[in-house]
């Protein structure tokens, strides 16, 4: 039995500090996301709780009318403003670390490894429950290449996107959909990052 993951990362966002919304035109990018979902059989949408998933998905729960889980393991990696008075260049110096250096264990959120195992958690745990369905996971940009590269080789990754490793923190866009699958063999990577969706037109 196979359960399918559609994995969305959440629309662009304010650039500010801490948790939050998503922008005018993330709005216009969740919605052309929901348009994408509406006519496709989507049994359960499951959101990080941080509010940039959580707006994303509630747009798009409305258009496939399905109500919204919260799940904490679908949090990003680490999320600027979670460490006090940690400027946004120190913040990025963390992340850069946490990328490059797997098994880091920076002051404030998970590894990079660490927060893959997350969310490879969440997909077998929900695969088990939820068998034969199609799922959608509004979670964050590094949290899917984190999983990724986790559960993935080097050489699947290079299929989808030249030098995937070294380039893995600017390829998933917002409101890209990655396509997972789930069975007995274990992972597979369907469609990586495709954001088509959002050039087409939405009603």
């Amino acid at each position: 039995m196979t359960t399918v993951f559609y994995l969305v990362r959440h629309a662009l966002k304010v650039k500010a500090i801490g948790d939050v919304s998503i922008s005018s035109e993330g709005l216009r990018q969740a919605y052309a996301t929901a348009s994408h979902f509406r006519d496709l059989p989507i049994s359960r949408i499951f959101s990080s709780p941080l509010n940039r998933a959580r707006q994303t998905a509630d747009i798009i729960g409305r258009g496939a009318d399905r109500w919204i889980s919260t799940d904490a393991r679908l949090r990003e990696r680490a999320n600027w403003g979670d460490l006090p008075e940690q400027t946004f260049e120190e913040f990025v110096e963390m992340w850069d670390r946490c990328t490059n250096e797997r098994d880091f264990s920076p002051p404030v959120g998970d590894s990079a490894r660490g927060a893959g195992e997350r969310l490879s958690s969440c997909l077998t745990e929900w695969t088990a429950r939820y068998p034969e369905e199609q799922l959608i996971i509004v979670t964050h940009g590094g949290l899917i290449t984190d999983f990724l590269v986790n559960e993935f080789s080097p050489e699947e990754l290079n299929q989808k996107h030249p030098n995937f490793i070294n380039e893995q923190s600017h390829l998933v866009s917002e409101c890209s959909i990655t396509v997972i699958s789930r069975s007995a063999d274990g992972f597979r990577l369907i469609d990586f990052a495709n954001t088509a969706h959002l050039t087409s037109r939405f009603t």
